[in-house]
């Protein structure tokens, strides 16, 4: 999370390995055998990859801090406002050639596959699982929050916000949606508009809790197509990647998958495995 060097966060990952080296005391029996031992000394080392987790929390703590500057850091944010501006024109160029890239990717994943019938039932228990976990959170960790903070009827409010919710599924953008959101909260449930114009562009850029669940099951489900078992550190590791990430997530449909790729770098998961995601991302994305 807190990298030495920060260019060298950008080539390489930190990791503890394991050198066999001769102990300095030896006592055995068995002289021979004393002779040949070796024990496993731990030491911190590099290796090839990115640590997406570590500028992540760089990148967050920058711009808090550029934030919390105000006059002081325009040229600087400035700066920042451009590249991002010059990245998406970039991103909208490519997105019109994607369709023809998106399918031969997705069409090479396919005839790789030599058992099309057990991934095809993977891919269902994924997706199974994705959908399993969005309906946890909506249905229950949601108004639960709601209802304890304050005492009011969770049905009350989904109700008025019904407009919102088909805007989403057929968008699947919470841009997209915003204006819908916020038409419901101040005339269907009669928030103050002081309210909304300040939450709702937040929540709509930060709070994408369904994209950190979606992100977080796609790696696992990667990791275990391949046969790679994940400790409970790298579990850890996607939760906390997945979650930064879709803070930095753009709210345009199926942004998930752009930084999806940090959160496999995160802990060194094959990349390419996404052409099978793509399969199914519109749907779940909408979800």
């Amino acid at each position: 999370m807190f990298p030495e060097n920060l260019i060298q966060a950008t080539f390489e990952i930190g990791h503890t390995e394991y050198v066999a080296v001769k102990p300095k005391l030896i006592i055995g029996e068995n002289a021979t055998s004393a002779v040949n031992a070796t024990i496993l000394e731990r030491k911190w080392g590099y290796k090839p990859g990115t640590n997406v987790l570590g500028l992540i929390i760089f990148c967050v703590a920058f711009g808090i801090i550029l934030s919390r500057m105000g006059s002081d850091a325009e040229i600087m944010t400035g700066f920042f406002t451009v590249l991002n501006e010059v990245i998406m024109r970039i991103v909208i160029i490519v997105m019109w050639y994607s369709p023809i890239g998106i399918m031969s990717l997705i069409i090479e994943k396919i005839l790789s596959i030599t058992n099309l019938a057990f991934m095809a039932k993977q891919l269902g228990m994924y997706m199974a699982t994705v959908i399993t976990g969005l309906l946890i959170h909506s249905c229950i960790t949601l108004p639960l929050i709601y209802y304890i903070f304050t005492r009011k009827n969770p049905l009350t409010f989904f109700k008025g916000m019904v407009q919102a919710w088909v805007t989403a599924l057929g968008t699947a953008s919470s841009a997209a949606t915003l204006p819908i959101t916020f038409k419901c909260l101040e005339e269907n449930l009669g928030i103050d508009k002081r309210v909304t114009r300040f939450v709702l562009p937040v929540g709509a850029t930060v709070n994408m809790d369904g994209t950190a669940l979606y992100e977080a099951v796609a790696a696992i489900f990667i990791a275990q197509m391949n046969g790679i078992y994940l400790s409970a550190g790298q579990v850890i590791t996607i939760s906390l990647t997945a979650t930064a990430a879709s803070i930095g997530a753009a709210s345009v449909p199926s942004a998930g998958l752009v930084t999806m790729l940090l959160v496999l770098t995160a802990v060194n998961l094959p990349t390419a495995d996404i052409s099978v995601i793509i399969a199914v991302d519109w749907f779940l994305y909408s979800a």
